[in-house]
């Protein structure tokens, strides 16, 4: 059974993680014709299109990959819950699956932040993907830089936003276990 735990949990993790990406690709005004922003577009192009006629945008804001990432994290839950991993009522599930929603942007954030720290010290510029990996981080690591400017020639901008989402994942986590406790 923690074999199968361990399957469902990692192909809907992966996926959700994609769907946020695709939003935050969005949000970020990222370069959409960039090779790993293509792939991230063919992969959910084929489930969003025919939910954004159903669902229109919010402003600038794509409601539709958002509940796809909903969606997606209420399905994992009611699966978990036919293995028999887990029991919840309709409402224990979606509010579990909005805390889903929130663990996976905030490893999505963490895991963005250290791979474009990474590929900032091998590749200097020249990924495509390192390309996209600055477009999403910089809207979060420039308020940082007004007031911690790099020093000697380190950035500790990431050091930081990688602190205060920290910080953020353990509020988030104490407020969950407060409405749940």
């Amino acid at each position: 059974m923690n074999a199968m735990y361990f399957l469902v949990n990692t192909v809907f993790d992966l996926y959700l993680l994609i769907v946020l990406l695709r939003l935050w690709l969005q949000w970020a005004r990222a370069d959409f014709y960039n090779p790993f922003s293509q792939f991230i577009v063919k992969v959910t192009q084929p489930i969003l299109t025919p939910m954004r006629r159903m669902i229109p945008s919010i402003g600038g804001f794509d409601t539709a990959t958002f509940v796809l990432a909903l969606v997606v994290a209420i399905v994992k839950v009611y699966i978990l819950i036919a293995m028999g991993m887990m029991q919840a009522s309709v409402i224990g599930v979606f509010i579990f699956s909005i805390g889903i929603v929130i663990k996976e942007i905030f490893k999505m954030i963490f895991w963005v932040l250290i791979l474009q720290a990474i590929l900032s010290w091998v590749s200097q510029g020249r990924s495509p993907i390192e390309y996209v990996m600055r477009q999403l981080t910089e809207p979060l690591l420039a308020p940082i830089r007004r007031f911690i400017p790099p020093m000697g020639g380190l950035d500790f901008s990431v050091l930081v936003a990688l602190i205060a989402l920290q910080f953020l994942q353990m509020l988030v986590s104490d407020i969950f276990v407060h409405i749940l406790g």
